[in-house]
């Protein structure tokens, strides 16, 4: 399961995000490194698609994809040379499948450290940059040694050197021009800037009518290589904790509609290239995480090993179109069911039931 780490210094607010996420209670102190130890929780992905199709079809079950999320805790100036805890949330950062920044923009007496969210942004780059550059510099040699009796690595080694100049530079692999196949190439390596990118710009209650203004120099320093998405971090943790309806009535009476929640999970859903396919029935309504462009047999074998070893075909149809037909079983009288093969490349969105023989 893919999992995103959160970072940030300490008190930005990420241990706070985890529990909006969790409705759980991991301690949220105002002092530094208040957790010492990742927590780790599940996060159900908002897709109302399921919701409708689950309605559809009377579903006694709804299942929606999750995605893992780790409040990995502060980091601070030098963590890249152990300062802090360092060493220990880098390797969770490490760990990691994509990266969450939660950059604190608010004011507060009773919390250390800066508010601007692009000085947060600095340190924390600085200090994952400045490791990634010491693991290439510790690598590039024995690579270049081990090329000349193994021509197969030759790519990876000028990929490896690409990545070293613009780490010298303080430039993260995310913010370079690093093409996707060296970025590929370099993988083995688990570089912490080789990771897609998401911004939390976490503004204060009173500041909730300024959130554009709070996200547009974080999503100009970004320039394009890095989601943002502003929110209000401690409202969201406090709505975490309600049940549905009295969270409902608290993000509406506060102007902010179901929430920042939601868009941040999608969006981080999507960041990873990840994509959902639906099945749907009387017994169980469920959303399915497959990787873009993947054939029908692969997204088969997300459900079972033996549904991949033994495709014979898919039965699909887009959501909508199902929705506005109003049931499998109609859909199938009417031959709006497709019936696709091997080659055919998934969709997002689509419905499907496998036929398969082992």
């Amino acid at each position: 399961m893919e999992r995103f780490g959160f970072v940030g210094l300490p008190n930005a607010g990420k241990s706070s995000l985890y529990n909006a996420l969790s409705g759980g209670a991991a301690l949220a102190a105002p002092y530094p490194f208040a957790t010492k130890d990742p927590n780790v929780g599940m996060a159900k992905v908002p897709d109302e698609r399921l919701d409708r199709l689950a309605i559809m079809s009377s579903s006694k079950k709804v299942v929606p994809a999750t995605v893992q999320f780790v409040d990995i805790g502060g980091l601070v100036e030098g963590a890249s040379t152990g300062e802090g805890l360092g060493n220990k949330f880098l390797a969770s950062i490490r760990e990691s499948d994509a990266i969450v920044f939660v950059l604190r923009a608010f004011e507060d007496d009773d919390v250390t450290g800066p508010s601007d969210p692009l000085e947060h942004l600095r340190i924390v780059e600085t200090e994952i940059t400045l490791a990634d550059l010491e693991t290439v510099e510790r690598q590039i040699e024995k690579r270049r040694k081990a090329a000349k009796q193994d021509k197969s690595i030759a790519e990876e080694v000028v990929a490896l050197g690409a990545a070293l100049e613009y780490l010298a530079e303080g430039t993260p692999i995310y913010r370079s021009d690093l093409p996707a196949a060296d970025r590929e190439l370099i993988q083995p390596y688990f570089l912490l800037t080789n990771k897609p990118v998401l911004a939390i710009v976490n503004v204060g209650e009173d500041d909730l009518d300024a959130i554009d203004d709070k996200v547009a120099p974080v999503l100009a320093e970004f320039g394009g290589h890095g989601e943002v998405i502003g929110m209000c971090v401690q409202l969201e943790a406090e709505a975490g904790q309600l049940d549905a309806d009295e969270r409902a009535e608290m993000l509406e009476g506060l102007g902010l509609g179901e929430g920042a929640l939601p868009r941040f999970l999608n969006t981080a859903y999507r960041m990873l290239g990840l994509r959902t396919f639906l099945t749907t029935g009387e017994a169980e309504s469920r959303a399915w995480t497959f990787r873009a462009g993947s054939k029908a047999p692969k997204c088969a074998g997300v459900i079972h090993g033996d549904f991949e070893r033994g495709f014979i075909k898919a039965e699909v149809i887009h959501w909508d179109e199902l929705l506005e037909i109003g049931s499998w079983s109609k859909a199938r009288d009417v031959g709006k069911l497709r019936v696709e093969g091997k080659d055919y490349e998934v969709a997002d969105g689509d419905v499907m039931e496998f036929r398969f023989n082992v």
